[in-house]
């Protein structure tokens, strides 16, 4: 048994059942990252994955660890000194949220498995939410992947990144694209009300974990996949989301969200990370 195996032995957190809304401020604010006028008001139908700027935590001060996420939570796992990334997820919509609109939110721990790869163990732990309506039904469920790696305090993993081509690539004319800043990346942060300090702080993102740069946040590229259908193919309803992330972006280049689907299809293979690297995310959407 590995050290990571003999952390998690009998870790098994029941599940937390919470309630929460979106309100039209949040989806004011989140329109305003990518430089568009409100996308929906009070009532409307909320954009799929937007529930992520209304269900939120809000730890006290003296409960963050050094990377500035929680030192203990419920779906949090029993290990020594871990740092955490999105890995991925997978969502099914039954039908929209609207905006405004109270649900409950039943979360539970769907499994916590060491996975063995080239850059060492690695433990990833998947929770599902369930939004619940007054009647008990799940109006949407989404699964959300994170993997854990044990790693001293002060010690850099000393990763190494590649540069972005100046090569241009095709794009299918139904593209997004961002560049995100320090501001910008702040900005997501603190109205998904994400402390990690990989997101805004430059000398620990450097020196403590490693990187090159300012992280993008996972769900931000995540979302940047689901513009492609809110904007281009609006008489569509998303019904399900899969992605996995694969490799980091970061703060100050370019990143483009793309598919390879023809109009009328009921899915999208879709992709997005920095121009000229290989895609940081990439998944499928279904389209009703």
């Amino acid at each position: 048994m590995t050290d990571l195996e003999d952390s998690i032995r009998g870790w098994d957190p029941e599940p937390v059942t919470t309630t929460g809304t979106t309100t039209e401020w949040a989806v004011a604010a989140v329109s305003g990252l990518f430089d568009l006028d409100p996308v929906a008001a009070e009532g409307d139908p909320l954009p799929p994955m937007w529930h992520w700027f209304g269900f939120l935590e809000h730890p006290r001060q003296d409960e963050l660890g050094d990377d500035g996420h929680l030192e203990a939570g419920h779906f949090l796992p029993p290990l020594a000194q871990r740092r955490r990334m999105m890995a991925g997820g997978r969502l099914r919509v039954t039908r929209p949220m609207r905006v405004g609109e109270t649900l409950t939110r039943r979360s539970s721990l769907v499994r916590a498995a060491v996975k063995h790869g080239r850059s060492g163990d690695m433990l990833l732990v998947s929770v599902r939410d369930e939004f619940l309506d007054d009647e008990g039904d799940a109006a949407v469920t989404e699964e959300t992947d994170i993997v854990y790696r044990s790693q001293a305090p002060g010690q850099a993993r000393g990763l190494g990144f590649d540069t972005p081509s100046d090569e241009v690539p095709a794009t299918s004319g139904e593209e997004v694209t961002l560049v995100p800043d320090a501001t910008l990346l702040f900005r997501f942060s603190a109205l998904t009300y994400n402390t990690h300090r990989i997101h805004y702080d430059h000398p620990y993102v450097t020196a403590v974990e490693g990187y090159p740069g300012l992280v993008v946040h996972g769900p931000l590229l995540a979302l940047m996949l689901l513009e492609i259908p809110r904007r281009h193919r609006s008489d569509r309803a998303v019904t399900a989301f899969d992605y996995r992330l694969s490799r980091p972006a970061f703060a100050g280049h370019r990143l483009v969200a793309d598919h390879d689907g023809e109009p009328g299809t009921t899915g999208l293979t879709v992709g997005a990370g920095t121009a000229g690297l290989p895609a940081s995310v990439a998944g499928t959407i279904t389209l009703a």
